[in-house]
C-alpha cells in the first residue's frame, strides 16, 4: 500500500512514477488512484498526513516531505530522497520572514510576538530551542498576506524566494531545509518481500529523477581522434566504444549532463565527430 501527496505534489509525483515505468490514473474527485502493477494500492492523501499513516501501518510505504516527518515525529525508515517538486529540482526552505519595514532584524526581537505557520510544532520547537517565548498559532493557508495586519511574522516555504519578495517579506532566519523523501513503515520494512518492492520502488525513482538532467550522446569517430575527445572532453568519462565495420573507425557512446551538451556538440565536430545524436533518457541508474 503507497501513500501518494495530494495537492501540488500530484502531477509531479504521477509523472515521475510514469518515467520510472509506473502508471498511476486517477478521476478528478479520486483519491484513489489505479496503477498498472498488481502487487501495488495506493491513496492520494495530503503530504502533511502521509508520515503518520506509514507510521501505524496503514501505508506500507510513501511520499512526503521531510519536513512533514520532522513536524508530525513520525518514526518511520526513510528510504532515500527525492529532490523534486512541482517547479524545480531543489530544495525548498522553511524560512521566518517579517515585513520589509520591519525593525526586526532577528528572532530574538520576535518575544512577545505572534507568528503565524502551518509548521506549528516544528515552529514551536524551534523557538524553545533558543529560549524565545513568542506566540505560535496555525495558518490555513494564504500565510504571506497576514503580516503585518495580523501577525508580526510568519514562517513558510518557498524554493526560489519569489514569492516572499513579491509580498515584500524579508528573511531573518532558515529553519530547515526539505525535499520528498520515500518513507517505509518499519514493520513492512522488516518483511523480505515488501522490503524488496520498496527497494525496486527506490531505485527506479531515483534512476528516473537522474535522468531528469542528463541525456545520451553517441557519434562515430575516426580511432586516431579517440585520446583528443577523451581530453579535451573529460564529462565523457568511461564511454562505451564499439568497433565499426570500417577498422579505422569506431562509435562511442556516453551519458553527460544535459546543460554541457550546447557546448560539447560544435567542439566535437570540430575533433572530427560524425553523425553525432542526443537523446533523451527515461532511466539512468549507477
Amino acid at each position: 500500500m503507497l501513500g501518494l501527496p495530494k495537492g501540488s505534489l500530484e502531477e509531479s509525483t504521477k509523472s515521475l512514477f510514469a518515467k520510472a515505468g509506473w502508471r498511476i490514473t486517477t478521476s478528478s474527485r479520486s483519491y484513489k488512484p489505479a496503477i498498472d502493477d498488481p502487487e501495488l494500492d495506493g491513496r492520494f492523501v495530503r503530504a502533511q498526513e502521509v508520515s503518520r499513516y506509514v507510521e501505524h501501518g496503514f501505508f506500507d510505504c510513501g511520499l512526503t516531505g521531510h519536513d512533514w516527518i520532522l513536524e508530525n515525529e513520525s518514526d518511520v525508515v526513510e528510504v532515500c530522497d527525492l529532490i523534486y517538486s512541482r517547479a524545480s529540482v531543489q530544495k525548498s526552505r522553511w524560512v521566518l520572514c517579517v515585513p520589509e519595514d520591519s525593525g526586526i532584524t532577528k528572532p530574538e526581537q520576535l518575544a512577545g510576538k505572534r507568528v503565524a505557520t502551518e509548521l506549528v510544532g516544528t515552529v514551536r520547537r524551534y523557538f524553545k530551542r533558543k529560549r524565545i517565548k513568542a506566540e505560535v498559532e496555525f495558518s490555513w493557508g494564504a500565510t504571506e498576506v497576514k503580516v503585518p495586519d495580523l501577525v508580526d511574522a510568519i514562517v513558510d516555504i518557498t524554493e526560489t524566494g519569489n514569492s516572499i519578495r513579491a509580498n515584500k517579506l524579508r528573511i531573518i532566519d532558515t529553519l530547515l531545509e526539505t525535499n520528498t523523501k520515500l518513507i517505509a513503515n518499519k514493520a513492512s520494512w522488516k518483511n523480505p518481500a515488501k522490503r524488496r518492492k520498496i527497494e525496486t520502488i527506490a531505485l527506479l525513482l531515483q534512476g528516473a529523477l537522474e535522468a531528469e538532467s542528463k541525456v545520451g550522446l553517441k557519434m562515430n569517430l575516426r580511432k586516431s581522434a579517440l585520446e583528443r575527445v577523451s581530453q579535451a572532453l573529460p564529462a565523457l568519462r568511461n564511454p562505451t566504444i564499439s568497433q565499426l565495420s570500417s577498422p579505422e573507425w569506431i562509435a562511442l557512446e556516453t551519458v553527460i549532463d544535459e546543460k554541457v551538451v550546447r557546448e560539447i556538440i560544435p567542439r566535437l565536430k570540430e575533433l572530427g565527430a560524425e553523425g553525432i545524436v542526443e537523446y533523451p533518457l527515461n532511466k539512468v541508474v549507477f
